[in-house]
């Protein structure tokens, strides 16, 4: 088993290693990859320095499984390439999700579409519709999933280092000025908003990613939710209406989801099916601090609602970088594997 990693200088690449190490995923060698600029660095890996090769000039015989986490354009450059070579490409951006010929994987829920791969590719959800999918799935198999409103609540991370940098750098800018302004109501200002549309600190910011100009004006990470959660779930005509809102958390999305079902549910029901699925972990107030650093899905606040029918509320947090991300790559490799 010889495997690659493309992005392997990246914040994701960088935890899909540290997963690869604690599963002990089998391989036989590595390789790893990145752009022109991180090209011939070294990285330490399981007491190996192994020397990072420039994406765009290298040669991709002799490679079994490669894990891509490097943007969506490298991903629509390279991807084709490395399946050609035969490799089987498992790609973490949003290059190859909704492509019908392209399997879109959880293995938890889906691992029924690895049957399939005409294009030797698979891809890895976004990892906000990925929080909700190991919740969402036994539910839609007890009651039949109709119709979901969602707001989510999304960490710097999911931005990339530079969003991260971004939440610290005006979190020290600000100081001990902010309690103050804060307490006395002023406004609290910022020299530099690059990676969000408004400051992240001390903020909400109802907007995440780039706003898709046609008559529902709703923004990529929005359509990413409903498009990709009717591919997963197998459920072509799912309602959704989402919002997705950035917060100023370093790890951990949340989804405030109200779910309704063809049939009816009750929320014991719902704590009953989710208490035995283990990637999920029933929390009476989860949170982002609460999920950061492990694998399963948190869930609570599961109440019934009272506008959708059948409906069922939850609050759901996640960590984007692990399950969202890196881990559930790995998984998907596993899933061949076995």
């Amino acid at each position: 088993m010889n495997i690659g990693i493309v992005g392997a200088t990246g914040q994701v690449g960088s935890v899909m290693l540290e997963i690869l190490s604690e599963r002990n995923f089998p391989f036989d060698s590595i390789r790893f990859f990145a752009s022109s600029r991180s090209a011939g660095k070294e990285i330490d890996f399981q007491g190996e320095n192994i020397v990072v090769e420039d994406a765009a000039s290298a040669q991709w015989e002799n490679l079994d499984i490669v894990l891509f986490s490097a943007g969506g354009q490298l991903s629509k450059e390279i991807a084709p390439i490395v399946a050609a070579a035969g490799a089987v490409v498992i790609d973490n951006s949003s290059a190859w999700r909704m492509d019908p010929e392209v399997p879109l994987v959880v293995p938890e829920v889906n691992a029924h579409a690895l049957e399939a791969i005409p294009k030797n590719i698979i891809a890895n959800p976004n990892c906000t519709t990925m929080v909700a999918m190991p919740v969402l799935k036994p539910l839609h198999l007890e009651a039949g999933l109709r119709k979901l409103v969602v707001s989510t609540y999304q960490a710097t991370s999911g931005a990339g280092l530079s969003g991260v940098q971004e939440l610290n750098d005006q979190v020290n800018e600000a100081g001990r000025d902010a309690i103050y302004l804060t307490h006395n109501g002023k406004a609290i200002h910022f020299a530099d908003t690059n990676s969000f549309p408004e400051p992240i600190a001390f903020n909400v910011v109802p907007f995440c990613g780039s706003l898709i100009e046609d008559e529902l004006e709703e923004t990529n990470e929005e359509r990413k939710l409903r498009d990709e959660s009717r591919k997963i779930l197998e459920i072509s005509d799912l309602a959704v209406s989402a919002t997705c809102v950035r917060v100023p958390v370093y790890t951990g999305h949340s989804l405030a989801i109200t779910a309704g079902f063809e049939d009816q549910i009750t929320a014991d029901r719902v704590r009953e099916i989710l208490s035995e699925i283990p990637a999920v972990v029933l929390e009476d107030i989860p949170t982002p601090l609460k999920s950061a650093g492990v694998d399963p899905t948190y869930v609570g606040r599961i109440r019934p609602d009272t506008v959708l029918e059948n409906g069922i509320n939850l609050f759901l947090s996640g960590d984007n970088l692990r399950k969202g991300a890196a881990l559930n790559t790995i998984q998907i490799a596993e899933a061949l594997i076995g």
